[in-house]
């Protein structure tokens, strides 16, 4: 079994900042990747950035240059760092693992984030 324990989420006001951290705990083994995607109100859900087992980003168009996502692999934890929040933004932010040896991926209960204009 495997859990996503996700924090970091609150309100801010547009222009400021968060950072999401999202650590996994359980029995994983050989992590394809790990990251975040978002759900707006009445939106799918959408990717945002994720970070593969080697370490390498992939960072959706919307948010290039404003977030960031890292990794401490040791703790099985990835950060995203958010700046120049817009409103926007405003959204749950769940955190995924996949791994190479499950069918399906593993989904956090989400955390809301809400950018005020």
């Amino acid at each position: 079994q495997v859990q996503l324990e996700e924090s970091g989420g609150g309100l801010v006001q547009a222009g400021g900042s968060l950072r999401l951290s999202c650590a996994a705990s359980g029995s994983i083994f050989k992590i394809n990747d790990m990251g975040w995607y978002r759900q707006a109100p009445g939106k799918q859900r959408e990717l945002v950035a994720t970070i593969t087992g080697g370490g390498r980003p992939n960072v959706a168009d919307s948010v290039k240059g404003r977030f960031t996502i890292s990794r401490d692999a040791a703790k099985i934890t990835v950060y995203l760092q958010m700046n120049s929040l817009e409103p926007e933004d405003t959204a749950v932010y769940y955190c995924r693992l996949t791994t190479w040896a499950a069918n399906m991926p593993y989904w956090g209960k989400g955390t809301l984030v809400t950018v005020s204009s």
